[in-house]
């Protein structure tokens, strides 16, 4: 082999190994990733049970529960989306329990015209998950109290403005629903899950990494036998 070619040779073969180790290392976490929501979604569908003593987000994560109370006329709005009904806000309502406990309920999703709507007290058997949602970030903009309008489900806020337990359950159903607001249930639908593109991605990079090196060695070669 022509000297010249072996640092340019070496470089490929390394190149693509890091390229396919990173490969198969997204690969690997797809694997991980689809066990975990395959477990969220069963907890998800699991018989409910009745509503932990001392819920906390790492134990008792999307647990189905089940819990009798009074949903009160105390509410936050969080403006959202739907893919059927477009803008929605999701209605987030303090509940309390009939062993008097005062905890969050989302009780699902209003039309944007319907935000000031009033909306009755109502006694209730529910049935819906934990859950606290990651949906804050740096770019999140601040709540509206005044407007009453929140941008996410920030159930440590949220639970400071309506005195309540920091805990919020998303209902699946209701045994007196308000057929003005529609229950959005919790699912894993939301949880990302890109590591099949990320995997795609670098076995592309890699063949695209070897194609160069190929290239590039032929080029050399010629270049060489030229001279």
């Amino acid at each position: 082999m022509v000297p010249r070619l072996v640092l340019p040779l070496a470089f490929g073969i390394v190149g693509t190994a890091i390229l396919l180790s990173l490969g198969a290392w997204q690969v690997q976490r797809l694997a991980w990733k689809e066990a975990v929501l395959a477990q969220i979604d069963s907890r998800i569908a699991d018989d409910p049970v009745p509503l932990p003593a001392d819920p906390a987000p790492d134990a008792h994560g999307f647990l189905a529960v089940k819990t009798r109370g009074t949903i009160t006329g105390d509410e936050l709005h969080v403006l959202a989306s739907t893919r059927d009904l477009g803008a929605v806000y999701r209605v987030i309502a303090a509940f309390e329990t009939e062993d008097g406990r005062r905890i969050m309920v989302d009780r699902g999703v209003i039309p944007t015209e319907e935000k000031n709507a009033p909306r009755a007290p109502v006694d209730v058997t529910l049935t819906g998950n934990l859950h606290w949602p990651e949906e804050t970030d740096s770019f999140t903009p601040e709540a509206d109290p005044e407007a009453n309008i929140w941008f996410a489900r920030d159930v440590p806020a949220m639970a400071r403005a309506l005195e309540t337990e920091p805990v919020l359950i998303v209902v699946r159903e209701t045994s007196q629903s308000d057929p003005a607001v529609t229950p959005l249930p919790v699912s894993s639908a939301g949880i990302p899950n890109d590591h099949l593109e990320y995997a795609v991605t670098w076995f592309g990079l890699a063949a695209v990494w070897v194609l160069m090196t190929v290239f590039y060695l032929r080029l050399m070669r010629s270049q060489t036998r030229k001279g």
